[in-house]
C-alpha cells in the first residue's frame, strides 16, 4: 500500500521558489559534473520505505498550504561526515500542482496517507494549474477552488 509524506519547505514563499531553487540545484550538479538528481536530506530515515518508493510523493506545505508534491523515487540512508546517520530521499524534480489545503506548522516530515492527500490540481479543476498561485489562494479562501 502507497504512503506518502509531508513536509514544511521552510524559505519557500511560493511554488516558483521551489521550482527555481530546484533548478538552481539541478545545474549546480551538472557543472560539478555529478548526476543530476534532486535529493531531499533529512535527519531521520523513515522506516516504511517499500510504501514510499510504491508510488508515494512527498507534499510540500508552503505558506501554511499544502500546495504541490513531488514523487518519491527512492530512499538513500547514509551517514555524514560527523558519523551522523541521515537519509536521502530522491525526488522527481517535477513539481505537481494540488488543491491547496491549509496545514498546521510541525517539525520534521509525517507519514501522509493517500486518502488524506489532496487531489492533483490539474484533476480538479481545468486551467487551475496555469493560474497565479496568487490567485489560486484567493480562490481557496472564498471557497471557490
Amino acid at each position: 500500500m502507497t504512503v506518502h509524506l509531508i513536509k514544511l519547505c521552510v524559505g519557500c514563499d511560493s511554488v516558483r521558489d521551489l521550482e527555481d531553487w530546484i533548478k538552481e540545484k539541478l545545474r549546480a550538479k551538472r557543472r560539478a559534473g555529478e548526476k543530476a538528481e534532486h535529493i531531499h536530506r533529512t535527519r531521520m530515515v523513515p522506516k516504511r520505505v517499500a510504501e514510499l518508493i510504491d508510488g508515494g510523493s512527498l507534499y510540500w506545505v508552503i505558506r501554511g498550504e499544502i500546495m504541490c508534491r513531488q514523487r518519491v523515487r527512492a530512499i538513500r540512508p547514509f551517514v555524514d561526515k560527523d558519523g551522523i546517520g541521515r537519509c536521502g530521499i530522491v525526488l522527481d524534480p517535477k513539481l505537481v500542482l494540488v488543491e491547496p489545503r491549509p496545514h498546521r506548522a510541525f517539525q520534521g516530515w509525517r507519514y501522509f496517507a493517500p486518502g488524506d492527500a489532496p487531489r492533483d490540481l490539474g484533476k480538479i479543476a481545468r486551467g487551475a494549474a496555469t493560474m497565479p498561485e496568487t490567485l489560486r489562494r484567493e480562490l481557496r479562501d472564498l471557497g471557490l477552488m
